[in-house]
């Protein structure tokens, strides 16, 4: 029996389908949510998201933070922002990673070093997501009886 899953930005519904597995950047560590999870709610760090539903592809986002409430029946993920792995363009996010470790290296006047780290956080996290649809799914290797195994 699957469960629901909303994945909500301040500018959209990035994802609402029913799933099998949601696992989520919580702020005490990563989150996996199976249906009939006992409730909770909790904050949500920049980080990964991953929803799995069988037979199917997963499915990557990053998002900057957030808040996730969870019940028996549904996930519902209120995100600061959140991106699909392949809306991210990786340029930009490449762009923004080296703008923030500029900054954090230079440390100019007037600079604010958390939004700074915060930045290089978010830059890394969306990399990470959006290189994951450039590679092949892993696929098991499957291999019969070695030569004088079974026989």
């Amino acid at each position: 029996m699957p469960i629901r899953c909303d994945v909500v930005s301040v500018e959209r519904v990035v994802f609402s389908d029913d799933v099998d597995m949601v696992i989520a950047p919580g702020v005490e560590g990563v989150l996996g949510i199976l249906p009939h999870h006992a409730p909770l709610m909790t904050a949500l760090v920049p980080g990964e998201l991953i929803i799995r539903k069988a037979g199917q592809e997963d499915v990557y986002m990053a998002v900057s933070g957030g808040f996730m409430e969870v019940r028996p029946d549904r996930v519902t993920i209120l995100a600061d922002a959140a991106e699909r792995a392949e809306e991210i363009d990786i340029e930009r996010a490449e762009a923004a990673r080296r703008r923030a470790e500029q900054r954090l290296k230079e440390r100019p006047p007037g600079v604010d070093l958390v939004r700074a780290e915060t930045a290089l956080r978010r830059s890394r996290v969306r990399l990470k997501v959006a290189r994951r649809r450039r590679r092949p799914p892993v696929v098991p290797r499957v291999e019969g009886p070695r030569k004088g195994e079974g026989e």
